[in-house]
C-alpha cells in the first residue's frame, strides 16, 4: 500500500488565483473544477470557485485547494504572517507550515525566488546551521512556506 499526504488549502475566493500562482512556481498540472461544474447554478455567487483544485508536478510537489462557499477575501490582502523568526527560533501560532526541500541550493533558490514576489519574508533564504540553504516566507496568499535543501548526514 502506498500512502501521500498532500495539503489541502482552504481559500475564500482565491483558489483559482494561488493554484495558478503555484503552477506558475513549481510548474506541473493544474486541475480546476468549479462548483457550476458540479450541478451549482450558475447564477449563484460561488458557482464560479473553485470546488476541487490542485497542482501535480513531475518533480514530486503536490498540493490541493478550495473555496469555501460563502466567504470572499481580496487577494491583495492576506492575513499578516503570525510567524516570526527571533534568535534562531521559529515564534508561530500558526498550526502548520508547507515545507518544500530539494537537493541543491540552486533548485532550491530558483523556487525561492518566484515563490518570494510579493510574499513577507520571514527568514532570507541562505545558509542555515542544519541545511546548506534555509529560508521562510509567508506568500500573497497568506501560506506560510518553508524552503531547504536537504543537508547530508553522517550518522553511525
Amino acid at each position: 500500500m502506498t500512502v501521500n499526504a498532500v495539503a489541502h488549502l482552504n481559500f475564500h475566493g482565491q483558489a483559482r488565483a494561488a493554484l495558478e500562482f503555484y503552477q506558475s512556481v513549481f510548474g506541473g498540472q493544474l486541475t480546476l473544477a468549479t462548483y457550476a461544474d458540479f450541478g451549482m447554478p450558475a447564477d449563484l455567487p460561488d458557482a464560479t470557485k473553485v470546488v476541487f483544485g490542485q497542482v501535480v508536478a513531475d518533480n514530486g510537489f503536490r498540493v490541493m485547494a478550495y473555496d469555501v462557499p460563502g466567504h470572499d477575501t481580496p487577494v491583495a490582502t492576506p492575513a499578516a504572517p503570525t510567524t516570526r523568526r527571533e534568535n534562531g527560533t521559529t515564534i508561530t501560532e500558526e498550526r502548520f507550515f508547507l515545507s518544500v526541500r530539494g537537493e541543491t541550493v540552486e533548485e532550491v533558490g530558483a523556487l525561492w525566488e518566484r515563490l518570494a514576489e510579493a510574499a513577507t519574508v520571514i527568514e532570507a533564504f541562505g545558509p542555515a546551521p542544519w541545511a546548506p540553504a534555509f529560508g521562510m516566507l509567508s506568500d500573497r496568499f497568506g501560506v506560510t512556506w518553508i524552503l531547504d535543501v536537504a543537508a547530508e548526514y553522517v550518522g553511525a
